[in-house]
């Protein structure tokens, strides 16, 4: 990871900052979630941690941000392992919505069409609070019928928005369902629920949420090789090194001419080794 520029003492723009992030504060945890996540934070980020951070501070009673991280490396155990899962979801960026980037789904239509008759095994390793993962899961259902042999792992770092997904709960307003989706895909709620839709129980059994950290060694606990993943607006918040062994440990979890889809910013061309292009942010595995 490359060494920071010194950075003066950094506060939030409010006039009063209810603690204070110093440059050596702001650099540990920059090296902290970069070591556990593989997320690189650049100097500009500055005011995102503040916010984000400060108030786990609130809620584990910290007085300084030096004080929370010194408790943050010294504690051990089972504790210890539930602060760091908070300290990491603080940190992680969870922006989705249904059939986002709709070209996708387009393409994906057509590869589970090539694919009929198989069974197939779909990795979504982002899931955020379940739309990605339900958005795949209706194509296939579109697509194959809901009798599919088909499995969707759905994976995340962050456990807040797993359990989201999990609930399979959204506002009836969400962003990207068509009335025709609503109908055949979710239940409208009534009464105290009302306002709310919750995924169908057949199209949620389709997909099996767990926590997985892309920087862990244990890819072997992800199971048999994979047809399709999705890994979308993921690898923009790596630095290039850690970009490369993600993608050499994701090509070794694929199956020969599977397909990796992701974000609209991310480009592999580097790594040509690996993965080319096969279609508008589509890569097949080599």
């Amino acid at each position: 990871m490359p060494a920071a520029l010194p950075l003066p003492a950094i506060v939030p723009p409010q006039t009063e900052a209810e603690f204070r992030l110093s440059s050596a504060d702001f650099e540990r945890i920059r090296k902290l979630i970069y070591a556990r996540a593989g997320i690189s934070l650049h100097a500009g980020k500055q005011a995102m941690v503040y916010s984000r951070l400060s108030r786990r501070l609130r809620e584990t009673r910290h007085t300084s941000f030096d004080a929370y991280l010194d408790d943050l490396e010294r504690q051990s155990g089972a504790t210890a392992e539930a602060e760091w899962q908070a300290f990491i979801n603080c940190l992680t960026t969870n922006l989705t919505a249904f059939f986002r980037e709709e070209h996708h789904f387009h393409a994906l239509r057509e590869d589970l069409l090539a694919r009929r008759g198989k069974p197939l095994r779909i990795w979504c390793n982002a899931a955020s609070t379940g739309e990605e993962p339900y958005s795949l899961a209706m194509t296939v259902a579109d697509t194959l019928g809901t009798s599919a042999q088909a499995t969707l792992l759905c994976t995340d770092i962050d456990t807040l928005v797993l359990a989201t997904a999990q609930r399979a709960v959204y506002a009836a307003d969400a962003r990207g369902l068509t009335p025709e989706l609503l109908r055949r895909y979710f239940l409208r709620g009534t009464g105290a629920n009302a306002g709310h839709i919750r995924v169908r129980p057949e199209l949620a059994r389709m997909a099996e949420f767990r926590p997985f950290n892309l920087m862990s060694p244990q890819w072997s606990s992800l199971g048999a090789p994979f047809d399709i993943v999705f890994c979308r607006n993921v690898m923009i918040y790596f630095d290039n090194p850690t970009q490369r062994r993600v993608l050499e440990r994701m090509h070794a979890q694929m199956a020969p001419g599977s397909l990796l889809y992701v974000g609209h910013s991310e480009n592999f061309t580097e790594s040509r080794d690996l993965f080319r292009l096969r279609g508008k942010t589509v890569y097949e595995r080599v």
